[in-house]
C-alpha cells in the first residue's frame, strides 16, 4: 500500500487499493454541455442528488457554474442561489460526502460551512491564492485539476510541447502549494482534465499513460463523462454517449484511474468494476 492508496477527508477514509471510487455528477445549471437545465430548479436536483446516492455513487459531486468550452462565469450569489439549497436539503439524507465544483473561494467556503466536505477546483487552486486556504480551515477534501486557459477560451488550438511533462509538472506544483499552505495529503486527489485545454489526441494520450501521473503520489480522477471527445469518435450526439463513456471508463479504470466522475451512475458502476477486475488480474 502505497501514499496514493489512501484517501481520507473527515469521516471518510477510503483505501482504493481495494476499489475506485465513482464520483457521481450533479450540474444545477441551464447551459453545462451535458445535462443543463435538466436538474436547475433546486427539487429536481434533490431528487437528483437522492438517486445519484441510491444508484451507488460514492461521492456525489455538485456544481452550480458551468465549465463547458466557451461557457461564461457567473456571479458568486449567482451560484451560491443554486448549490446552497440543494446542499441544505440533501446533506442529512445521503451517506456520501458531498463535492462542490467550483472556482470561487467565496462559494467554497459558504457550501463546506453547510456541510460539503470537497472541493473540485478546475483551476488547480491558482484561480485565487485564499482558496487553499480556505479548503484547509476546514479540513476538506481537494481535488486539483490541470486545465490551459480558462473555459471561455480554453478549446482554441491548444498546444503542448511536453503534454504529459506539462501536466505533471502542473499538478506536482499546485500539491505542493496546496499542502503548504496546510491542506492535508492524504485528502489531495489530482486530476489531468480531459477535455480542458486539449485535443482528441490529447485526450486519448492522457487516458492511455495515466500511469504516468500516478507517479506523483496522490490519488487520481478522471472525467470522461459525455465529453465531446467521444463524440468525435463515435459521431453520437450527448445524450447517446453512455456506453461510449463506459467504455472509457473501464479503459481509465485499468489504466491507473482511482475515481471516476460521471453522470451516468449505473453503467459508470458496471464499467469500474470491469476496469479494475482487469487491471487486477
Amino acid at each position: 500500500m502505497t501514499r496514493s492508496d489512501i484517501l481520507s477527508i473527515k469521516g471518510f477514509k477510503w483505501d482504493l487499493s481495494k476499489r475506485p471510487l465513482l464520483m457521481g455528477v450533479l450540474n444545477i445549471t441551464p447551459d453545462s454541455f451535458s445535462d443543463g437545465g435538466r436538474f436547475f430548479d433546486a427539487k429536481s436536483a434533490c431528487r437528483r442528488a437522492w438517486q445519484i446516492a441510491r444508484q451507488g455513487a460514492d461521492i456525489l459531486d455538485i456544481g452550480g457554474e458551468s465549465s463547458r468550452p466557451g461557457s461564461l462565469p457567473v456571479g458568486v450569489d449567482e451560484e451560491l442561489s443554486r448549490v446552497l439549497p440543494v446542499i441544505r436539503r440533501v446533506k442529512d439524507r445521503i451517506r456520501i460526502p458531498i463535492s462542490v465544483d467550483t472556482s470561487k473561494p467565496e462559494v467554497a467556503e459558504s457550501c463546506l460551512r453547510e456541510g460539503a466536505l470537497i472541493i473540485n477546483n478546475i483551476t488547480g487552486l491558482r484561480g485565487d491564492s485564499s482558496m487553499a486556504r480556505i479548503c484547509a480551515r476546514y479540513e476538506a477534501g481537494v481535488i486539483i485539476m490541470h486545465m490551459k486557459g480558462c473555459p471561455r477560451t480554453m478549446q482554441e488550438r491548444p498546444l503542448y510541447a511536453d503534454l504529459l511533462g506539462s501536466i505533471s509538472a502542473y499538478l506536482k506544483r499546485s500539491a505542493v502549494y496546496a499542502c503548504s499552505a496546510g491542506v492535508r495529503k492524504d485528502s489531495i486527489i489530482l486530476d489531468p482534465g480531459i477535455g480542458f485545454g486539449k485535443t482528441l489526441a490529447h485526450n486519448l494520450s492522457i487516458i492511455d499513460n495515466l500511469c504516468y501521473f500516478k507517479k506523483i503520489g496522490y490519488p487520481l480522477a478522471v472525467g470522461v463523462s459525455r465529453k465531446s471527445f467521444l463524440g468525435d469518435i463515435t459521431g453520437f450526439s450527448v445524450d447517446r454517449r453512455s456506453i461510449p463513456t463506459a467504455a472509457a471508463n473501464a479503459i481509465a479504470v485499468y489504466r491507473g484511474a482511482d475515481i471516476i466522475r460521471s453522470h451516468d451512475i449505473k453503467e459508470s458502476m458496471a464499467a469500474l468494476k470491469i476496469g479494475y477486475a482487469i487491471r487486477g488480474a
